[in-house]
Formats: structure tokens, C-alpha cells, sequence
């Protein structure tokens, strides 16, 4: 039996996928938005029998057993691990948390609990044309000794911000092309080749800080562009840019390239050309149909680029079949969501933005360090309190 999902979240991502859980036979028990006006606009239009602004009444319902978070990243960690802590599945939305210490927040909760699907939307591992491309790269295509030298991604999209001033604008509170875009490259690369960043470079800009409906005492700190490279733990050299500067269109290009070859996913198709091969053979290409239904909004589809949206849909398959029932059902609930991102590979993507942005601020390389204890919040007082200590 398919548990009841409670939604966290009134944005477009929010609007898609809906429709498509109800298609794959879930139920959408509870809707929690930020305004209330904005969780009964979207409860009505999506028919959903409950809505609310308060957290915990979404969490205690009896009906919800797993929980979609969808909502600013500020929340994340928060919600999370109250959803952990009462025994709910939870789908998080990326980033995890705002900081590596709400990500090591994360970590720990789901560490104590399991048995509980604890997963991040970082659905470009289930696109298949990233699925195909880590397959030839495990079956030697770029060489029997699958050694990779070059990643290079560029992801070329229009503005990620609203009519009006929200969290999108706000850097602090998670917006903007790094966190929003970038933590699904950051994390891609590492399931793509196996590798983890060992130190970074990179320059981070904001250079809209205004718009016609965004502007006076309000101004946009969220970064639109960035471009960052990443040494890998085996080697290999990652170049990555990010642009927000195009009008209302999508490009994404990802190439990885070894010593005998090289793979290049394009949109959603994957093309591979071995050494001295004439010219680059076709391994996929994108004809799967969404299979959207009828009463996805699409404007809000439209929102959200193709590649992205389709590996939602896949995780969301791969979800729906970890509560099919099986005839072994040791550990069965885990298993179709093997290859999704998890709370620990959200915490290693936010210690590499972390480094990040600290590289842009101080304009050179840094080690990436993931952290393994909570931060001190008042490192000042900590301080004074163990001078007390130590002189009593």
C-alpha cells in the first residue's frame, strides 16, 4: 500500500508533481504553505483536503507517512528531522539546509533512523541519458582503465526569479543558480565518475540586483551567475559555469572525457566518440514521452527544464516502486532508491558550495572540509566558559 504523502511547499515544482503522484497512485493527504492565503489557493486548486501553515499539523497526521519537503531552503533541516524523529519517509528538496550544519543535522537523523527512506532531489541521477553515461563509463568506454581527466558542464537558463520579492532573491536564505543549480551539477559529478571534490576555485556574481518589480528598499543578493572548478579526489579536472543571463530558454551540456574517448550529454541525449573514431556515435536519445497527465498546469511545467522534470518523474517511479510489496522484504524499501542522492551526499554538496563561496570571497583555491560536528553557535561564550573551567 502506498503511504500518504504530506507536501511541504506552494511553488510550481509543487504544482507538477501532484497530478503526477496522484497518476502513480498516491494519495496527497496535506499541503503546509508559508501564508495561508498561499496553501488554500493551491489546496483548491489541486483539490487536496488539507492545508496549513503550521508544520506540525502536516507531520502528526495519522494519513502521512511520507513527506515531500518543497519549500524554501531555510526549512529544510528543520522539517526533515522533526519528519525523521516521528518516524516519516522524507523526500527533501535540494539544497539540504542552508549550511553544512543543518545538512550534518540531517545526516545524523537519518543515520538514527534507518530504516526510513531519507533522500534529495537530486533527480538528474535518474535522467536516463546520466544513467546510460555513468553505464559507459563503468563498462570501460573512455578506457579499460576508466580514468577520467575532464569534466566540462555548462547549464545556460533564464532568470530563476519571481514576479515579485520571495527567497529566490535572497542568497542567505538559499537562492540563486549555485545552490539551486549547482548543487545538482556538484552532485552529478560525483555520480558520474566516482569522485569526490578535493579543493575548488570559484567566482560567484550577482549582477541583477534589481528588476521592475524587484527594486527599493529590497535588493536581489542571490547570485545569476558563477563558474567554478573542482579538483577530484582521483584526479581529474571539473570546469563548470552557470549563467541565469538567457531569455526564457534551456541549454545543458555535460562532457566527461578520458584518456581514450570522450561522453557528452546534450540536453537529453548522450553521444560518445572513442579515440580515433571518425566522429561521435549516438548511445541514446530522448524520445521517452514525459507521460504527463492531463492536469499538470502547464505553465508551471514550462518552469521547469525538461531534463530536471524527467528525472522528478523517474525518482518518483523509483519511490512509488520501494512500496510495492515483495516477496523479501528485508531491506526491500530501500532498494529502488539505491541511486538517489542522500542526506550524506547533501552534506558533502554543501560542503563544496560552502568552499565555494568562500573561494569567490577570498579569490583563491579551497579545501573542501566536510564537517562532523554541529558548529558552536557562540563560539565567544564557549570560549569564556572553559576559561572558567580551567581556572576553578
Amino acid at each position: 500500500m502506498l503511504p500518504g504523502i504530506g507536501v511541504f511547499g506552494t511553488g510550481n515544482v509543487v504544482r507538477v508533481i501532484v497530478p503526477f503522484l496522484r497518476e502513480k497512485g498516491f494519495k496527497v493527504e496535506a499541503l503546509w504553505g508559508r501564508t495561508l492565503i498561499a496553501a488554500q489557493e493551491i489546496a483548491q486548486e489541486l483539490e487536496i483536503p488539507f492545508c496549513t501553515t503550521k508544520i506540525d499539523d502536516v507531520l502528526l497526521r495519522k494519513d502521512v507517512d511520507l513527506i515531500f519537503i518543497m519549500c524554501s531552503p531555510n526549512l529544510h533541516s528543520q522539517i526533515a528531522v522533526k519528519a525523521l524523529g516521528i518516524g516519516k519517509h522524507v523526500l527533501c528538496d535540494k539544497p539540504a539546509g542552508l549550511c553544512q550544519g543543518e545538512a550534518l543535522k540531517m545526516v545524523r537523523a537519518c543515520q538514527y533512523y534507518p530504516s526510513l527512506i531519507s533522500i534529495v532531489n537530486h533527480s538528474l541521477r535518474f535522467l536516463p541519458a546520466f544513467v546510460s553515461m555513468r553505464r559507459a563509463i563503468c563498462d570501460g568506454f573512455l578506457g579499460k582503465d576508466g580514468k577520467i581527466t575532464v569534466c566540462d558542464i555548462r547549464v545556460q537558463m533564464g532568470s530563476l526569479l519571481h514576479s515579485s520579492y520571495d527567497w529566490h532573491c535572497d542568497d542567505t536564505m538559499g537562492g540563486g543558480i549555485l545552490t539551486l543549480v549547482g548543487s545538482h551539477v556538484i552532485d552529478l559529478v560525483s555520480y558520474l565518475i566516482d569522485q569526490k571534490a578535493l579543493r575548488v576555485h570559484g567566482v560567484v556574481r550577482t549582477f541583477t540586483k534589481t528588476t521592475d518589480n524587484i527594486n527599493g528598499i529590497r535588493h536581489i543578493s542571490s547570485p545569476d551567475f558563477c563558474t567554478f572548478q573542482m579538483e577530484m579526489s582521483d584526479g581529474a579536472l571539473v570546469t563548470v559555469t552557470l549563467n541565469n543571463h538567457l531569455q526564457a530558454s534551456f541549454s545543458q551540456e555535460v562532457m566527461v572525457c578520458g584518456q581514450h574517448g570522450h561522453l557528452v550529454v546534450r540536453g537529453g541525449d548522450l553521444h560518445g566518440q572513442k579515440a580515433g573514431a571518425s566522429k561521435e556515435e549516438v548511445i541514446y536519445v530522448d524520445v521517452e514521452d514525459l507521460q504527463r497527465g492531463g492536469n499538470i498546469n502547464a505553465n508551471a511545467a514550462k518552469s521547469i527544464p525538461r531534463p530536471y522534470m524527467k528525472g522528478l518523474f523517474k525518482m518518483i517511479c523509483a519511490l512509488r516502486e520501494a512500496f510495492l510489496p515483495v516477496e523479501d522484504k528485508r531491506g526491500w524499501v530501500k532498494k529502488p532508491v539505491a541511486q538517489a542522492a542522500t542526506f550524506e551526499d547533501g552534506l558533502y554538496v554543501q560542503a563544496v558550495i560552502d568552499a565555494l563561496r568562500k573561494s569567490s570571497t577570498n579569490r583563491e583555491w579551497v579545501k573542501v572540509n566536510i564537517i562532523t560536528e554541529e558548529p558552536d553557535p557562540n563560539p565567544l561564550l564557549s570560549a569564556a566558559v572553559r576559561r572558567s573551567a580551567i581556572s576553578m
